[in-house]
């Protein structure tokens, strides 16, 4: 089970993190080890970098080398930028080194210590990993934890205060790659995974403006999670589908959540030409088809679905400079299949 902090509370995002299974640290010896790859020079001229935030700015006065990651996934940034940090903070999936396989190439064998926020920040474990800049831009910081980090090195946090989690992935990527003075490498990086979406929708006119409804894995509590527009879909948006905005009474008044369905009110989805279920293994599917309701569904009955495996599902989950490449390599082939009527089974 997963669910994203950032749109349930924290409560039940315990229940997801515990059930993932946190990885052992590492030695202090692999995690000094850890420091930037070779010919990842970052462009002294950069520095000092001001960057601006929820809580003020940070000032980077040089080029950093020892780099922790307080967010969730901001590794997979800095990670992508050729720069490897002495810690990382494990969110869920029980990955080697909180990396996961997308990442896997850029973190090669350094092995960095491996933090987690399940019960706050590890300041002292932080602060022993002895960082020049600390990444929190993905970590939901308040202002007092933030104070707590910036005593120990320049800190970059969230952009404001309604994206403590998960804000825009090109403004955390612009961000972090201009504090490690890397400003053209980060813009490479940002317009390359845009223009993978627009070859992919380029080559697919017939995902243009057809319905998709994207829900996480299984039924929570009698109800199911659909994301609406704008809270993690542009992953299709960008391929040329269209949110439905019938789902959109089932979101909280604020906004800030997903789409919280009952299953009696479950026929909503039928407003979807295609359904895509982030499913992390095989059983979820099985579970979902129990349900009568599911069973009865228009997409189903049509075939008009896709069912991701773990890894797809994390990668959507991600959001990043790295994740999102694979999402669009192994979600277009599955889309297309499912729209032609057969049900789409992303496997490995």
């Amino acid at each position: 089970m997963h669910i994203r902090p950032l749109h349930r509370t924290w409560a039940v995002c315990a229940v997801a993190l515990t059930t993932a299974g946190l990885l052992t640290a590492c030695s202090n010896s692999s995690a000094d080890e850890a420091s930037p790859t070779a010919g990842a020079s970052s462009d002294s001229a950069a520095f000092p970098v001001t960057i601006e935030h929820a809580f003020g700015e940070t000032v980077v006065p040089e080029e950093p080398t020892r780099i922790v990651v307080a967010g969730y996934t901001e590794q997979d940034t800095v990670l992508a930028l050729g720069v490897i940090p002495v810690g990382v903070t494990e969110w869920y999936g029980d990955q080697p080194f909180a990396t996961w396989p997308w990442a896997q190439a850029a973190l090669g064998d350094v092995e960095p210590e491996v933090l987690s926020n399940d019960d706050g920040f590890e300041t002292e474990k932080i602060a022993a990993l002895e960082p020049d800049l600390i990444i929190a831009t993905n970590a939901g910081l308040t202002a007092d934890t933030y104070d707590t980090l910036s005593d120990i090195a320049p800190t970059l946090a969230q952009s404001d205060a309604a994206t403590a989690y998960f804000e825009p992935w090109d403004i955390q990527a612009d961000k972090i790659g201009r504090a490690l003075g890397k400003k053209t490498e980060v813009d490479a990086l940002i317009d390359g995974v845009n223009q993978k979406f627009a070859d992919a929708a380029a080559a697919h006119p017939e995902f243009a403006g057809k319905k998709a409804i994207f829900l996480q894995n299984a039924f929570y509590e009698g109800k199911a999670i659909a994301y609406q527009d704008g809270l993690s879909t542009d992953f299709l948006t960008e391929l040329g589908f269209v949110i439905p905005d019938d789902i959109d009474a089932y979101v909280p008044a604020d906004g800030s959540a997903q789409a919280s369905i009952p299953l009696e009110n479950l026929s909503v989805l039928n407003a979807a030409d295609v359904l895509i279920w982030g499913t992390e293994e095989p059983g979820d599917r099985t579970e979902l088809e129990k349900e009568a309701v599911y069973g009865a569904l228009e997409p189903v009955q049509d075939g008009t679905l896709v069912f991701t495996d773990g890894v797809t599902a994390g990668a959507i989950y991600f959001t990043s400079v790295l994740s999102l490449p694979y999402v669009i390599d192994r979600l277009t082939p599955a889309l297309d299949q499912a729209l032609g009527g057969t049900p789409a089974t992303i496997t490995g």
